[in-house]
């Protein structure tokens, strides 16, 4: 299996089967960071195919020395970006990002596999409440698993920001949840 450099020197020869391979190895992250940043699967969709096509084009001004994704995930959150500046005004709902994780595995109870599918819809309404930046970095760092270093690389900020937007956002999902929760308790007595 070649690395991330070799392909890209690959590509630089204009190689586009190394292209496809880097395709097939990261198509899946840029989608989720997209899709998760977006909300819409067919914008999703061609973020996936603008940011590949950005690689093709940029591939002789890439590091070959260094990792790949942080680049793709920057190039991703900047078309995404742009995307939901443009369509401000277009909400569309985060529904099923993650639909293949909502089957139950063997064995699992359906009532405990219900209370996990509505705290992941709680959880993602409540991640559609938050600034597109705030978004931005809880999807970077909890959905890409990705350091307030890396983040801050990616989208070309101050760590400062980045700890400042994550804190802020946990407050917020934190706050949005619980009167969430209180809600639900309070109806719940009179049920």
């Amino acid at each position: 299996m070649s690395s991330d450099g070799e392909l890209i020197v690959r590509l630089r020869d204009e190689d586009l089967d190394a292209l496809g391979e880097l395709f097939e190895r990261y198509r899946h992250q840029v989608y989720r960071v997209a899709l998760a940043i977006v909300r819409d699967p067919y914008i999703a969709e061609d973020i996936l195919q603008d940011a590949f096509l950005k690689l093709h084009k940029y591939a002789h001004r890439i590091d070959i020395e260094r990792p790949l994704m942080p680049w793709l995930y920057r190039v991703t959150a900047n078309l995404s970006y742009t995307f939901v500046t443009r369509n401000a005004k277009r909400r569309v709902p985060l529904d099923d990002v993650n639909e293949g994780q909502l089957v139950s595995p063997k064995g699992q109870a359906p009532d405990r596999v219900t209370e996990r599918t509505e705290l992941r819809n709680d959880v993602r309404e409540a991640i559609e409440t938050l600034s597109t930046q705030q978004r931005t970095v809880v999807i970077l760092h909890y959905l890409a698993t990705l350091s307030i270093q890396e983040i801050a690389e990616i989208l070309e900020c101050p760590v400062g920001t980045v700890k400042s937007r994550l804190h802020h956002a946990r407050n917020n999902l934190r706050q949005r949840l619980q009167s969430e929760q209180l809600f639900a308790e309070l109806t719940h007595e009179y049920a």
